[in-house]
């Protein structure tokens, strides 16, 4: 007995599509040449006027369908009511054209890739993995196009190593304009929007969109060009009027229009977007994609990944990309597809999706031979037969008669704007963040005080006292203790999330990585300089420490630099790991730091073959620098007012019992300025390099 499927496929009669009241079969108008649809589908024309419930046809007269009835069965019409309206999730987005026209035009671009090829390493010693297989294309201009696929089939790749954000194991050669492409020039005039959206979440759509133009368009362009060009990407985006909300409280659609708002500010040629549509109720996805294909009306191209689009998003794409396990099965355009799975007798069941049955075929849910075929039939990518006009597809030569050869620039960097210019930008933006910020200012001002008050409660009148000076050596350690891991795991919490905004601007050329690291080292200067000394203000005057301002100093320059140094070590941690990681590295690294500050074990008593370790831990020379401060200097005799005898009532007797002289103070902080520039310097080159292996 055939199953339902088969008897679908392979019925030779017209055929009742279940629950939908139509015949499915083959008719005399049907054979002679259709397009994606059938007559009797609902045409449609536009996606507005699908929600409204209008079609080309007359929305007055109630259809009627008959259905083909049996030997036993009499005919039967079947009445079809008209379409409701469809109930949208977000509200009713209005894009405004006369803003589109505002925008410059740009002269299209063609983009041509032969035997492309990219190679990933699995691992250490796990070998090599080829994700493409010598795929061949041609994307021409103002176009937009769709690089489908099952998951694993390597849309992502293509897209990463056309738009140059992969250049690691790329094989093969790409053009532009007939061309062999020049990466940097190329990632002037591109852009790459990432699938999930990378934005400032404290920053609002204005905000976002003023610190984009300083950086994208430089200082050289007039405040008042400026805001014109935001006005009207805000409008064309339907974003105006929401351009006073905080970034984490847009919708997804919003965030999604949002991040091509930013791209869109220096007007890019070439768009790339993975997956546009992800996390997206119907609604958003037409409204993204009807967004983007009004954005090639002006001469740009627009090259997106998407997993599986229903029958209405299918038709907004000209051309459409089909790959399956790094081969290319279909490359053309949307209206021929359903001819091209005709001509290799694989023909698309009516009132079936074409694009649902395209992957269907490249996941092999009908044989991988039919896999084979398809790549045969398309040449894996190097048939242009199947495009929408081919006679006008031009090759590489014709492309390079038509285009000449682009003049190189004098400006050997890829930001559109000065260093200065880009730091000014970045620590402004900074501080914004900073002011909204509950984890990284407001609480940290809060826990830095509440730690304070809490230690001095404990430890009240311990710097005074003789019989309590072991209890404030106790003191002086949980504080270098306190500043260290607080700041540390603070760094190693927080900057992976900055991490993956930093890859897309960075990528996209919006500042330089110097810029970036340069900018977030002054920005959180203020804050950590304010949090220490409220701390140390605290803490020095509560537990009666020496009331003398050199001592006071030399305290709160220790508990600086000591501060300096932990959100170094974390910045170094956060940059490379992600956060589970991180969280468990970095607390595990501080432990051998802890063994060797002469705390529980002093430094006399240390094994000679360890003793190296006394000279790399940054809590040595801090607390070796608190000891210098509190008791250091010739501190003359302490006060013995609550036990009868204070052992520790000299100071001296003090530091001989735990090996340090006191003297050592200029010597601390050479060291632990020394350790925060190497940090700071290792951070940065760590930056750098997992700006690179992401690559």
């Amino acid at each position: 007995m055939l199953s339902a499927r088969e008897q679908f496929f392979n019925s030779n009669e017209g055929t009742a599509g279940i629950g939908l009241g139509i015949e499915i079969g083959e008719s005399s108008t049907s054979k002679a040449g259709r397009g994606v649809y059938n007559s009797t589908t609902v045409p449609m024309t536009n996606a507005s006027s699908w929600r409204n419930g209008q079609t080309s046809t007359s929305t007055n007269a109630t259809p009627t369908v008959s259905v083909t009835p049996t030997s036993n069965q009499a005919p039967v019409t079947v009445k079809q009511t008209p379409l409701e309206p469809l109930d949208e999730g977000e509200e009713d987005v209005n894009f405004d054209m006369d803003a589109l026209s505002n925008l410059p035009g740009r002269d299209p671009v063609d983009i041509e890739f032969k035997d492309l090829s990219l190679t990933v390493k699995l691992g250490f010693n796990r070998g090599e993995k080829e994700i493409l297989h010598n795929v061949c294309g041609k994307f021409p201009g103002s176009q937009l196009i769709a690089i489908m696929g099952p998951s694993g089939a390597g849309k992502s790749t293509l897209l990463d190593a056309l738009s140059g954000f992969k250049t690691t194991g790329v094989m093969g050669s790409i053009l532009l304009n007939g061309r062999r492409r020049d990466l940097p020039s190329f990632r002037r005039l591109s852009c790459y929007i990432t699938q999930d959206d990378r934005l400032q979440p404290l920053l609002t759509v204005s905000e976002n969109m003023h610190i984009a133009a300083d950086l994208k368009l430089g200082e050289n362009v007039s405040y008042d060009e400026k805001e014109s060009r935001i006005e009207d990407i805000l409008l064309l985006l339907g974003l105006y009027d929401h351009d006073q909300t905080l970034t984490m409280r847009l919708s997804g659609g919003q965030k999604k229009r949002l991040s091509i708002a930013l791209e869109l500010i220096n007007n890019p040629t070439v768009m790339f977007l993975d997956e546009p549509t992800t996390g997206l109720d119907s609604s958003s996805c037409t409204k993204v994609l009807e967004l983007l294909k009004r954005l090639t009306s002006q001469g740009r191209t627009i090259i997106c990944t998407i997993h599986q689009p229903t029958a209405k998003l299918f038709q907004i794409f000209d051309q459409v990309y089909v790959l399956s396990a790094g081969n290319c099965l279909y490359q053309g355009g949307t209206q021929k597809l359903v001819p091209f799975l005709q001509s290799v007798d694989l023909p698309c069941p009516m009132y079936h999706n074409p694009a649902d049955y395209i992957i269907e075929l490249a996941c092999g849910e009908y044989g991988f031979d039919k896999i084979d075929t398809l790549k045969s039939a398309n040449e894996n990518g190097s048939c242009l037969t199947w495009f929408n006009n081919p006679g006008s597809v031009l090759r590489a030569e014709a492309l390079m008669r038509k285009h000449p050869i682009p003049r190189r620039t004098k400006n050997v960097s890829l930001e559109n704007t000065s260093f200065t210019n880009q730091c000014s930008v970045l620590l402004r933006r900074g501080y914004i963040k900073a002011r909204r910020d509950t984890t990284m200012t407001h609480m940290r001002i809060i826990v830095n005080i509440a730690v304070a008050v809490l230690y001095g409660a404990m430890y009240d009148h311990a710097g005074k006292e003789g019989s309590r000076v072991l209890d404030n050596y106790n003191l002086l350690f949980a504080i270098l203790m306190h500043h260290s891991m607080t700041t540390m795991m603070l760094t190693v919490l927080t900057f992976p999330i900055e991490m993956t905004i930093l890859i897309k601007e960075h990528f996209n050329r919006w500042y330089s990585l110097k810029a970036f690291y340069f900018a977030m080292t002054l920005v959180d200067l203020p804050l950590t300089i304010l949090t220490s000394f409220m701390f140390s203000v605290i803490i020095y005057l509560w537990s009666y420490q020496p009331m003398e301002w050199v001592r006071f100093w030399m305290f709160f320059s220790i508990s600086l630099l000591v501060v300096f140094v932990g959100q170094s070590f974390g910045l170094i941690i956060g940059a490379w790991f992600n956060v589970v990681n991180g969280t468990f590295l970095a607390p595990v690294l501080t432990i051998p730091m802890m063994m060797f500050a002469g705390f529980g074990v002093t430094l006399r008593d240390l094994p000679s073959y360890l003793k190296w370790g006394s000279h790399i831990s940054h809590l040595r020379y801090g607390l070796e620098g608190f000891i210098a401060a509190i008791y250091g200097l010739d501190r003359g005799t302490l006060e013995c007012n609550e036990a009868p005898y204070c052992h520790y009532r000299y100071p001296r007797k003090f530091l001989e019992e735990i090996t340090m002289s006191g003297d050592q103070f200029w010597k601390d902080i050479i060291a632990l300025c020394a350790m925060t520039f190497l940090f700071r310097l290792g951070a940065y080159i760590v930056l750098k390099a997992k700006i690179k292996s992401v690559r």
